[in-house]
């Protein structure tokens, strides 16, 4: 039935690969570097609509205990009370709410919550194109990019330097590199 369903709509199903998924983040660190990360356990779904994208829809997880900064102490302090404060917000999640045209483009819109505070967040995303796989799958790869401000999501730790400046920026880069196999 489901073949039938997706004949019809020209809706297919894709589930991100965690092992070919990268979710990283960038932030400024004493005004003047970047300090680099990222997620490695992700899991999501992709319903992909060929004909019109405007009707696709995205839903992602993030484990936020697979943060890795290369630096084990400061990837415990992002993960404590200070920070994501995994105890209790054990995961990041984003589900889309529509998908807007730009240009040769498309931006997923749609509702991102951490530490159980949800804002909208537009994900200005291209597609990288479907390969057959070696074991008889298929893929899809997407990349997507957006900013948010981590006070928005009651990321509010800092420390003021000495300099009159802030040890960790408020502005996040994100970047996605998402692998996705057709259920």
């Amino acid at each position: 039935m489901s073949n039938s369903t997706e004949a019809t709509s020209g809706v297919t199903t894709w589930n991100i690969d965690p092992a070919h998924t990268t979710v990283e983040f960038s932030v400024k660190h004493l005004m003047i570097s970047t300090v680099r990360g990222h997620f490695g356990a992700v899991t999501g779904t992709i319903a992909l609509d060929e004909a019109n994208p405007l009707n696709s829809t995205v839903t992602a997880e993030i484990d936020v205990t697979s943060i890795d900064t290369r630096q084990a102490q400061r990837d415990e302090h992002l993960r404590s009370a200070d920070f994501f404060d995994v105890a209790q917000f054990p995961s990041i999640k984003f589900t889309s709410t529509r998908v807007e045209r730009d240009g040769d483009h498309y931006d997923v819109i749609g509702n991102l919550t951490i530490r159980d505070v949800t804002k909208e967040v537009v994900l200005h995303t291209s597609d990288e194109g479907r390969a057959g796989d070696p074991w008889g799958g298929q893929r899809a790869a997407f990349s997507a990019t957006t900013k948010v401000d981590r006070r928005d999501f009651g990321l509010t730790y800092n420390q003021v330097l000495e300099t009159g400046g802030v040890m960790v920026g408020t502005d996040i880069k994100i970047s996605l590199e998402i692998q996705a196999v057709k259920a």
